[in-house]
């Protein structure tokens, strides 16, 4: 792995003069890849939150950073049970010592939000556009309520609001989509009705004799709540002995209703890049999606995961190696854009995979048989493709060379 520092730099250099790629925005995510077996010799393997739902496997976690185009500029390897925000120093560090520190706005999820994250991208000029916890939705409630939104697109609204712990470097923007609204109002509904649903048949077991002892009332309750824990907090349940007999009471919160209703679909973003509007900052924040796609690839295309490999070095080899196929996969990807083809790869890939490599082997009269490596003549869709990507398929390989 003593190359991997030399092959990024390089890279840096290459993306510039092949395709005059902008490093003003530095996009940030995190994702884990799991392995298939113990992976007892490998110290960074370990059980943590897992992106693959697959807790019981001991994973690593994979940082990368791309620009706003996706490109891949970076990547470290950490262990699998260490929490996104502990990454982001190093990360940055890495990231200024290759490309400098001025000019530079960090975009990062709500994973990465911590105090210590705070301090570090608030220091030595850096900016920054981040998302936040849904629960810092509360200090923003009665600004909800108002309806001075700015609308951005059909179902879209932000608004910009004062710094809610009084630093004015800081600007928070709050976000309403319809889309993501109407998503989580259905699933509150869906937790609270089966909530109703379970109390109701409690209370009326609890009335005819079936449940009459309160600890066991109680448990039943827990359990029910455990199951359905996301609209637990909308419930006031009592549960009492009255005259030999369990009483079970409950009630809807309608303040902490009224209070759901307000924030569904909406999340916060802070920035101390106060020149930008509103809809700017959203905008920027959402290429955070470059950097979700390439770990799609990553791991369906690329076949990133699982990870089969026991020994650490041979990990970070398969991982080293995933990541520049994904270099390859963005380069092609830029090609394609260049020419007019969109910047998504995979179909004119499945077009290039139509060219046939053929061994015609000629017999002579010496008994030796000459073998010939001859490239297949591409149909006129496929040359006319690959005359817009200035490729040119050579009509012979040597012997030994592969396509």
């Amino acid at each position: 792995m003593a190359q991997k520092e030399q092959l990024q730099k390089h890279l840096k250099e290459r993306w510039g003069e092949l395709f005059q790629i902008s490093y003003d925005l530095f996009l940030y995510d995190v994702t884990s890849t799991y392995f298939e077996g113990k992976a007892e010799k490998n110290s960074q393997a370990q059980r943590g939150y897992s992106r693959d739902h697959r807790p019981d496997c001991k994973q690593v976690l994979i940082a990368l950073v791309v620009t706003k185009e996706g490109i891949p500029l970076g990547y470290e390897v950490f262990a699998g049970n260490k929490h996104d925000s502990k990454t982001v120093e190093t990360i940055v560090q890495q990231m200024e010592e290759r490309y400098g520190q001025a000019d530079r706005i960090w975009i990062m999820d709500r994973g990465m939000s911590s105090p210590e994250t705070l301090k570090l991208l608030g220091q030595d000029n850096r900016r920054y556009i981040l998302g936040t916890p849904k629960s810092l939705l509360k200090k923003f409630e009665a600004e909800l309520a108002k309806d001075d939104w700015e609308k951005v697109r059909d179902g879209l609204e932000v608004k910009r609001c004062s710094s809610a712990f009084g630093n004015e470097q800081e600007i928070f923007i709050l976000c309403r989509s319809t889309d993501r609204q109407a998503k989580e109002k259905a699933i509150r509904e869906r937790f609270v009705q089966r909530i109703e649903t379970g109390l109701g048949s409690l209370q009326k077991n609890c009335a005819c004799g079936r449940l009459a002892d309160v600890k066991q009332a109680e448990r039943h309750i827990g359990r029910l709540l455990e199951r359905n824990r996301r609209a637990a907090k909308f419930f006031a349940i009592e549960v009492k002995e009255q005259n030999g007999a369990v009483q079970l009471n409950w009630s809807k919160l309608e303040r902490q209703l009224t209070g759901a209703n307000l924030s569904e679909g909406c999340y916060v973003l802070r920035s101390n890049v106060k020149e930008w509007t509103p809809e700017e900052l959203w905008k920027a924040y959402l290429q955070l999606t470059d950097a979700e796609e390439a770990f799609r690839i990553y791991k369906n295309d690329l076949e990133l995961r699982p990870v089969w490999h026991q020994k650490e070095k041979r990990v970070k080899a398969h991982i080293l190696i995933c990541f520049l196929a994904y270099v390859l996969w963005k380069c092609f990807g830029q090609m394609c854009k260049q020419a007019g083809l969109g910047d998504e790869p995979r179909k004119v890939i499945q077009e290039i995979k139509k060219l046939q490599l053929t061994d015609v082997i000629l017999p002579t009269r010496k008994g030796v048989d000459v073998r010939l490596r001859c490239v297949s003549t591409p149909e006129p869709d496929l040359a006319m493709l690959l005359q817009k990507l200035k490729l040119k398929p050579p009509v012979r390989l040597a012997p030994n060379q592969d396509l």
